[in-house]
């Protein structure tokens, strides 16, 4: 079945014809958890290209094959100014994936290297996951499998379970991945309302959507959904002040970046029994892009109401499989001189090309 996927991938990048480079460009990427390269390869090879592989986990690991690459992809590796620096032939960084606070986009655009990214790849996936987190704990189904697996039989395992339709969702970022959300919340009941300060209201109005501000999504949702990207401005959007300012007994899901929710807050708010339950795609210190991780970094892994899945919220076979094919693309269009279709610092870029 995946040879059949990697056929049709082969399908998806044909539409693009790559006049192939004679001098054989060199293609780094850097690190990637999928098995292996040989979507990318055969996407990258016919623009000309030669493609390396590594499994880098430290940005030092990416300095001796810097000043000769043409391009670097990078899945959860950190491409620095360091490595940014060394670059000598580098033409485009391409993330697999939405987020590129791993690459120093302002040091790529100030070295006249245009930085891509992938996008609408994983907008059902992510809020399907959003949701089945939500339900999850809402039902209590945690508590009710634990109990019936050591013999015990009783609606009561789950005690109190609310109903869900007529309580107030507040859904942080309303962005495509945040409004598929909406649809879907809105299908169980649940009144919904969103800080987004991007977002203009006439867009918030036709979801059927109230915008309000963050004290008072805090102070008036039952659940809250975090789908926020990773700023300066959104690190731990969520610490003590707020989960003290959150209604007694909310959920809290987190299908966003780990870093904007302060998981030692999080842990004493859930100890302490003020929030009921809490579901993160990715805890705070992102263990895929660290070298050694163990769950005893993160007292959050003894709670038994905090379900934490490994960074999963964005994948399907489909999803993952756009994605690969999508970022190696960019990167052969750059490569054989056309225009990409995800670019990120094209106007900084044109800027400092003038």
């Amino acid at each position: 079945r995946y040879q059949n996927q990697i056929q049709g991938a082969s399908s998806m990048s044909s539409s693009n014809s790559f006049k192939p480079r004679s001098d054989r460009p060199l293609v780094v990427i850097t690190d990637y958890d999928f098995g292996n390269v040989s979507v990318e390869t055969e996407i990258l090879e016919a623009a000309g290209a030669e493609v390396v592989a590594l499994q880098a986990k430290r940005e030092e690991d990416l300095f001796k094959v810097a000043p000769n690459c043409a391009a670097m992809m990078n899945q959860y590796a950190k491409i620095g100014n360091e490595t940014i620096q060394r670059m000598e032939k580098c033409e485009v960084i391409a993330r697999y994936g939405v987020g590129v606070d791993i690459v120093d986009v302002g040091s790529a655009t100030d070295h006249g290297i245009l930085v891509t990214n992938v996008q609408n790849y994983c907008t059902e996936e992510v809020a399907d996951h959003a949701i089945a987190l939500w339900i999850t704990l809402a039902r209590k189904l945690p508590d009710y499998d634990r109990a019936t697996h050591a013999g015990i039989w009783k609606w009561q395992s789950g005690q109190p379970v609310y109903r869900l339709r007529g309580r107030t969702m507040g859904i942080v970022s309303l962005g495509k991945i945040g409004q598929a959300i909406v649809t879907r919340a809105q299908a169980f009941g649940v009144n919904v309302i969103a800080y987004d300060p991007f977002l203009p209201a006439n867009v918030a109005a036709k979801l059927g959507v109230e915008l309000v501000s963050k004290a008072d999504l805090l102070a008036r949702s039952d659940y809250i959904l975090m789908q926020a990207p990773m700023t300066p401005d959104t690190h731990h959007f969520l610490s003590d002040a707020e989960f003290a300012a959150m209604k007694p007994g909310a959920i809290l899901v987190n299908t966003g970046r780990g870093p904007t929710v302060d998981n030692a807050a999080l842990f004493r708010a859930l100890s302490e029994g003020h929030l009921a339950a809490a579901g993160l795609d990715d805890p705070e210190e992102e263990p895929a892009k660290r070298a050694n991780w163990t769950p005893d970094d993160n007292p959050l892994f003894t709670l038994p109401n905090v379900l934490v899945t490994p960074h999963a919220a964005y994948y399907s076979e489909e999803s993952i499989l756009a994605a690969r094919v999508t970022a190696a693309t960019q990167v052969a269009k750059v490569l054989t001189g056309q225009n990409p279709d995800y670019p990120v610092n094209a106007a900084g870029l044109a800027t400092f090309n003038s």
